[in-house]
């Protein structure tokens, strides 16, 4: 999608860090974080929510995410994965993500 901040992102078109990406996805720190550890992750192909994604593609996220809490150190301790879908669960930018959130004790954040 042409105006798509996430879809810039995942066509290189601005400068992000990319922590980790496959054919499937792309990780990068999220800019307000809400947890010391707090990673989005983004499907390469524009799905505006997580209702309109492609099964095949939901089917490679837990590699993914696997494979980054790995990276990032914190498989053992533990993560939260969170979605948004739709303006009152507070989606902001509808290009479907997902957050990972870790590196503290996460019991009271929801």
């Amino acid at each position: 999608m042409k105006d798509c901040l996430f879809c810039k992102i995942a066509n290189k078109e601005l400068g992000t860090e990319v922590l980790m990406e496959n054919d499937f996805f792309i990780a990068f720190n999220d800019i307000n974080p809400k947890a010391p550890v707090h990673v989005l992750i983004i499907p390469r192909e524009h799905y505006q929510d997580i209702t309109d994604i492609d099964g095949r593609i939901m089917a490679e996220l837990p590699v993914f995410i696997k494979a980054l809490s790995e990276k990032l150190g914190v498989s053992e301790s533990g993560f939260r994965i969170i979605t948004n879908k739709g303006k009152d669960a507070g989606q902001i930018i509808f290009h479907t993500h997902f957050h990972l959130l870790a590196g503290k004790d996460l019991g009271d954040l929801i």
